[in-house]
């Protein structure tokens, strides 16, 4: 028995902009720019929206490695585990990020 699959090739341009989503349905940013790595995505660059600012210590955009992506269609949607949880520090979000990339 044979499974084929269709992959969509989606044009990068097409993604740029669109509005990103946690997996727990909360509205994170809005797609900014991707990192290409050997013509391979490595990441993408989101604009943070302001609800969220705060947990980012005012910055105004992050980047989250292609790994953490859920889905990609009319909406972004990223892995809510690759965020930091409320009050939590960025910098302390971004090293169990690293310990989850390295896992």
């Amino acid at each position: 028995m044979t499974i084929e699959f269709m992959l969509r090739i989606k044009n990068i341009s097409e993604i740029l902009g669109k509005h990103v989503y946690t997996s727990d349905g909360d509205y994170f940013g809005q797609i900014e720019e991707v990192n290409l790595i050997e013509n391979k995505i490595d990441g993408w660059r989101i604009r943070i929206g302001s609800g969220v600012m705060s947990m980012f210590g005012g910055a105004r955009g992050v980047v989250i490695p292609h790994q953490f992506v859920k889905a990609i269609g009319d909406i972004f949607i990223v892995n809510k585990a690759s965020l930091p949880e409320k009050g939590e520090s960025f910098a302390l979000a971004s090293q169990e990020t690293e310990n989850l990339m390295n896992a």
